[in-house]
């Protein structure tokens, strides 16, 4: 097998999002020029004869239609390589994968629960040390590092409490200590924020959430700034079966299409839910970094292009399942729901349901509580998702 892997040029596809994430593959069908991007759902590819193929021989290796999506992906986020996997945390470990027994690893401790989850009760079993602080003090990162750190793992803004992380500040701090940055920029897509340009060697996106949008297939991502970290990720993505299929791998291709114009909207109906958040009497806090008292804004200003669409909110008064159920009930335009950055609204309890597999105290002490609410806006009216808002406040 000798599967070509993304092959993208920045100038021909455009170096603004809305163009790239069209014309990246574009033109992608030769044979009978079809504007969209064909599917390859074939598991195998034939030989012309012995060691002799067109780049591909086994769909777990190599795809065509996965490999226009991580062409795609690695313009988008200004990547040498994408490896696109079944989802995004099988994206994750593939990094982890890339450490050995001894490694230590610096996050953050409000990652997302299931990230929390694999590094704390899987990949700790192995004989690699995982260190979660507050990420959000560049002198609390330098301070954590040891001489065995071999990673540090950046989730900014982080899930679900929006906090962020210094990435071009951790970024020359990893690097000094010689050790590798990855970012999960799953919040913010490449529209608002482009890691690597910021001087991080790995960025992660669970493709299932923006890159997709439309909540109708998992995915993740890995795009790499170095042909040896690219060349390690193929190895591993190949070796542990970790690939996306190419169903899914198309759906997303469709869906990154629109991802610059939804972004738009999601951000600008995240920023008035805030706003009408900040205001109402039943809420003591409202975590968006686009507010201008969030205590990182000026760092949201200086690193992204956009605050994204997710924002959190703790109630001012105790809350239990009951009053929580209470209050999810009397909402029509926000779903129940874990997950985000589908069209449609979702809204969810950390506490409870996303991060519920955290243990208690780690949720408590990263700041998470039973009243902390997490909503995903989706393109909706905004008008239309506040009114609901305040109906069920």
């Amino acid at each position: 097998m000798k599967n070509q892997g993304p092959n993208h040029s920045a100038n021909s596809a455009g170096s603004r999002p809305q163009t790239g994430a069209i014309h990246a593959t574009f033109p992608c069908d030769t044979q009978f020029n079809s504007v969209m991007p064909p599917i390859y759902p074939s598991s195998n590819f034939s030989f012309d004869s012995m060691g002799v193929n067109k780049g591909y021989d086994y769909t777990r290796s190599g795809n065509p239609t996965r490999s226009m999506l991580e062409s795609t992906l690695a313009h988008l986020e200004g990547g040498i390589d994408c490896i696109c996997t079944a989802t995004g945390m099988a994206a994750t470990g593939a990094i982890l994968h890339l450490l050995r027994p001894g490694d230590h690893v610096i996050t953050g401790d409000d990652i997302y629960g299931g990230s929390y989850r694999m590094m704390h009760s899987v990949f700790s079993n192995y004989g690699i040390e995982f260190e979660f602080i507050d990420m959000t003090d560049s002198e609390r990162v330098a301070a954590a590092i040891r001489d065995t750190t071999r990673l540090i793992y950046i989730e900014t803004p982080s899930n679900p409490l929006l906090r962020l992380v210094d990435i071009e500040a951790v970024a020359t701090l990893g690097h000094q200590a010689g050790a590798m940055v990855a970012v999960d920029n799953t919040f913010s897509s490449p529209v608002f924020q482009r890691p690597l340009d910021l001087g991080a060697d790995l960025v992660i996106h669970s493709t299932t959430k923006y890159i997709n949008g439309h909540s109708d297939v998992v995915g993740g991502a890995v795009i790499s700034n170095s042909a040896e970290l690219a060349e390690k990720l193929r190895y591993t993505s190949n070796a542990c079966g970790l690939s996306q299929s190419p169903w899914d791998a198309w759906l997303v291709l469709r869906g990154v299409r629109t991802l610059a114009p939804r972004m738009q909207v999601h951000n600008s109906n995240a920023l008035a839910i805030a706003e009408f958040l900040q205001s109402h009497p039943a809420v003591s806090r409202v975590y968006y970094p686009g507010l201008p008292d969030h205590p990182q804004h000026a760092l949201a200003k200086r690193q992204m292009k956009g605050y994204g669409g997710v924002v959190s909110f703790d109630f001012r008064t105790p809350m239990d399942t009951e009053r929580l159920d209470s209050f999810f009930g009397k909402l029509r335009y926000f779903a129940l729901a874990e997950s985000l950055g589908g069209v449609e609204s979702l809204i969810e309890s950390p506490f409870f349901m996303s991060h519920a597999s955290m243990p208690e105290e780690a949720r408590r002490g990263a700041g998470i509580s039973e009243g902390t609410v997490r909503v995903s806006a989706g393109i909706e009216h905004s008008r239309d998702l506040i009114d609901d808002l305040s109906n069920a406040l």
